[in-house]
Protein backbone atom coordinates (compact mmCIF):
# COMPACT_ATOMS: atom_id res chain seq x y z
CA UNK A 1 0.00 0.00 0.00
CA UNK A 2 1.52 3.50 -0.57
CA UNK A 3 2.49 5.06 2.26
CA UNK A 4 1.97 8.76 1.52
CA UNK A 5 -1.42 9.14 2.36
CA UNK A 6 -1.15 6.79 5.59
CA UNK A 7 -0.22 8.48 8.90
CA UNK A 8 0.44 5.80 11.83
CA UNK A 9 -1.31 5.66 14.89
CA UNK A 10 0.29 3.25 17.39
CA UNK A 11 2.04 1.55 14.34
CA UNK A 12 -1.74 0.83 12.96
CA UNK A 13 -2.27 2.37 9.53
CA UNK A 14 -4.99 5.18 8.96
CA UNK A 15 -5.65 6.81 5.58
CA UNK A 16 -5.97 10.35 4.91
CA UNK A 17 -6.54 12.37 2.33
CA UNK A 18 -5.23 16.23 2.17
CA UNK A 19 -8.32 18.48 0.62
CA UNK A 20 -5.91 21.28 -0.81
CA UNK A 21 -8.86 23.87 -1.58
CA UNK A 22 -10.37 23.24 1.98
CA UNK A 23 -7.19 23.09 3.73
CA UNK A 24 -8.50 19.60 5.53
CA UNK A 25 -7.87 16.25 6.24
CA UNK A 26 -9.87 13.61 5.61
CA UNK A 27 -9.62 10.02 7.58
CA UNK A 28 -11.07 6.72 6.83
CA UNK A 29 -13.86 5.65 9.22
CA UNK A 30 -13.39 2.11 8.66
CA UNK A 31 -9.34 2.52 9.79
CA UNK A 32 -9.80 4.63 12.10
CA UNK A 33 -12.99 1.93 13.77
CA UNK A 34 -10.11 -0.39 13.14
CA UNK A 35 -7.44 0.94 15.65
CA UNK A 36 -9.99 1.94 18.26
CA UNK A 37 -11.84 -1.28 18.42
CA UNK A 38 -9.73 -4.33 17.69
CA UNK A 39 -12.36 -5.19 15.57
CA UNK A 40 -12.29 -8.75 13.40
CA UNK A 41 -14.43 -6.85 10.46
CA UNK A 42 -13.90 -2.89 11.20
CA UNK A 43 -16.47 -2.47 7.92
CA UNK A 44 -19.02 -4.40 9.51
CA UNK A 45 -18.69 -2.44 13.15
CA UNK A 46 -18.68 0.67 11.00
CA UNK A 47 -21.77 -0.18 8.95
CA UNK A 48 -23.35 -0.93 12.41
CA UNK A 49 -21.96 2.04 14.21
CA UNK A 50 -23.59 3.91 10.84
CA UNK A 51 -26.84 2.38 11.54
CA UNK A 52 -26.91 3.07 15.19
CA UNK A 53 -25.85 6.98 14.75
CA UNK A 54 -28.64 7.61 11.68
CA UNK A 55 -31.40 5.72 14.07
CA UNK A 56 -30.01 8.52 16.92
CA UNK A 57 -30.83 11.29 14.18
CA UNK A 58 -27.24 12.02 14.53
CA UNK A 59 -26.39 13.85 11.27
CA UNK A 60 -22.78 13.63 11.39
CA UNK A 61 -23.16 10.48 9.68
CA UNK A 62 -25.04 11.49 6.75
CA UNK A 63 -22.53 14.38 6.25
CA UNK A 64 -19.81 12.29 5.76
CA UNK A 65 -18.62 10.78 2.22
CA UNK A 66 -16.80 8.93 0.19
CA UNK A 67 -13.21 8.82 -1.13
CA UNK A 68 -11.42 6.54 -3.54
CA UNK A 69 -8.43 5.31 -1.40
CA UNK A 70 -6.13 2.49 -1.63
CA UNK A 71 -6.91 -0.71 -0.11
CA UNK A 72 -4.64 -3.18 1.08
CA UNK A 73 -5.38 -5.06 -2.24
CA UNK A 74 -4.19 -2.50 -4.13
CA UNK A 75 -7.22 -1.41 -5.77
CA UNK A 76 -8.41 2.33 -5.41
CA UNK A 77 -11.65 1.71 -3.34
CA UNK A 78 -14.61 3.83 -2.39
CA UNK A 79 -14.31 4.20 1.47
CA UNK A 80 -16.12 6.51 3.78
CA UNK A 81 -14.44 9.27 4.94
CA UNK A 82 -14.77 12.10 8.03
CA UNK A 83 -13.49 15.36 8.64
CA UNK A 84 -11.28 16.03 12.18
CA UNK A 85 -14.49 17.50 13.30
CA UNK A 86 -17.12 14.61 11.79
CA UNK A 87 -14.13 12.24 13.33
CA UNK A 88 -14.26 13.36 16.71
CA UNK A 89 -17.85 13.51 17.08
CA UNK A 90 -18.45 9.58 15.92
CA UNK A 91 -15.07 8.80 17.98
CA UNK A 92 -17.35 9.69 21.09
CA UNK A 93 -19.97 6.92 19.69
CA UNK A 94 -16.76 4.01 19.95
CA UNK A 95 -16.30 2.90 23.43
CA UNK A 96 -12.69 2.32 23.35
CA UNK A 97 -9.73 3.02 26.07
CA UNK A 98 -7.80 4.48 22.81
CA UNK A 99 -10.02 7.16 21.95
CA UNK A 100 -7.97 10.54 24.00
CA UNK A 101 -4.85 9.00 22.70
CA UNK A 102 -6.63 8.70 19.31
CA UNK A 103 -7.75 12.84 19.85
CA UNK A 104 -4.50 14.04 20.91
CA UNK A 105 -3.22 12.13 17.74
CA UNK A 106 -5.55 13.92 15.21
CA UNK A 107 -4.25 17.19 16.99
CA UNK A 108 -0.62 16.03 16.21
CA UNK A 109 -1.59 15.34 12.42
CA UNK A 110 -2.96 18.56 12.07
CA UNK A 111 -0.40 20.39 13.83
CA UNK A 112 2.03 18.93 11.81
CA UNK A 113 -0.10 20.02 8.81
CA UNK A 114 -0.50 23.88 9.71
CA UNK A 115 3.30 23.66 10.22
CA UNK A 116 4.39 22.47 6.66
CA UNK A 117 1.97 25.76 5.95
CA UNK A 118 4.00 28.03 7.81
CA UNK A 119 7.41 26.42 6.84
CA UNK A 120 7.59 24.64 4.15
CA UNK A 121 10.80 23.78 5.02
CA UNK A 122 9.14 20.96 7.14
CA UNK A 123 7.13 19.68 4.68
CA UNK A 124 7.63 16.56 3.18
CA UNK A 125 8.01 15.10 -0.15
CA UNK A 126 3.88 15.49 -1.12
CA UNK A 127 2.68 14.61 -4.91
Amino acid sequence: MDDKNVKLFESKRVRTAWDEEKEEWYFSIVDVCAVLTDSVDPTAYWRKLKQRLIAEGNETVTNCHGLKMLAPDGKMRLTDVADTKQLLRIIQSIPSPKAEPFKTWLAKVGAERIAETIDPEVRPDRE
